[in-house]
């Protein structure tokens, strides 16, 4: 389904997104949204850079995201989603040539500053990808248990595995199959293993490269619910491609275009009354 075809336009300035049932999203109201800003931000991106060698993938972003909750990043193929998501955790700069400049606080703390460890950093800001990623040759135990044995947490890690896996509505699943290999899992419980191996470390953001995309319909909701659930304990940047589910999860949206920022604003605002002439031609189909 295309972009056209999840997305209606009724009576503009009037707009609305729909899904393909008809139903209106299930994402938070405007005004919970506005409200979740008044606390200090949790992350702060002031005057955002980002290059791959020559090319000026990211272009003076600024934004903030408030403490406990979730905002969504959208925008066509290439047009820095996926940049900026890797620039909050540092990851950028592990690509050969790329490099990026600016201001990305985190509680006031400068994560560019040349005294921030990236490792350190990571353990904070974690990171799930678009595909499932799970320790082919581990065990479901072993596999959420990982990042605390590199960080070096000693003991049995029996607690913070259940724990984490009860966060990630996996634990009734895999309960009476720790042991068994990652790999044993559907696509979507090995997802859902992976965002419980993030959470393991205790980040206190939660950043998530269009962690639905490769799922069907049904992994695709428990991940949906999941965020909500999240949202909780954690600050939670997501990519998506899927308008709809921006619309069902985030408390606010970002649009990039071509490496620009157009407009950053409440879900329900971004949705039904933007600001920005780009920003309603992507969300009503006329592009993307």
């Amino acid at each position: 389904m295309n972009a056209a075809q999840e997305i209606v336009s009724v009576n503009p300035p009037t707009r609305r997104v729909v899904d393909p049932a008809g139903a209106p999203p299930h994402g938070p109201s405007q005004a919970a949204a506005e409200a979740a800003l008044q606390e200090p931000p949790k992350l702060k991106v002031e005057g955002l850079n980002a290059w791959y060698g020559k090319n000026h993938a990211l272009h003076d972003v600024n934004l903030t995201v408030a403490p406990r909750s979730v905002m969504a990043a959208i925008g066509p193929s290439g047009c820095g989603k996926s940049t900026f998501l890797r620039c909050l955790n540092r990851m950028h700069e592990l690509i050969p040539g790329a490099r990026a400049e600016g201001t990305l606080l985190i509680d006031g703390k400068d994560l560019l500053g040349r005294d921030v460890d990236p490792v350190n950093l990571r353990r904070r800001v974690g990171m799930v990808f678009q595909r499932p990623n799970p320790f082919p040759t581990m065990s479901i135990r072993d596999n959420v248990a990982s990042g605390l044995k590199l960080n070096g947490v000693a003991g049995s890690h029996g607690e913070i595995v259940e724990r984490t896996l009860r966060q990630s509505a996996l634990w009734d699943e895999v309960k009476d199959r720790l042991d068994a290999s990652a790999l044993s899992l559907s696509g979507g419980q090995q997802q859902r293993l992976c965002i419980a191996r993030a959470l393991a470390v205790e980040p206190e953001v939660l950043l998530m490269d269009e962690p639905a995309s490769a799922l069907d319909p049904i992994a695709t909701a428990k991940i949906e619910d999941l965020i909500h659930e999240l949202k909780e304990r954690y600050t939670i940047v997501i990519v998506t491609h899927n308008m709809q589910q921006a619309g069902r999860v985030s408390d606010q949206t970002a649009f990039f275009y071509m490496g620009d920022l157009v407009e950053v604003g409440p879900t329900e605002k971004i949705f039904t009354n933007p600001s920005e002439k780009r920003t309603e031609d992507y969300v009503t189909g006329k592009f993307g």
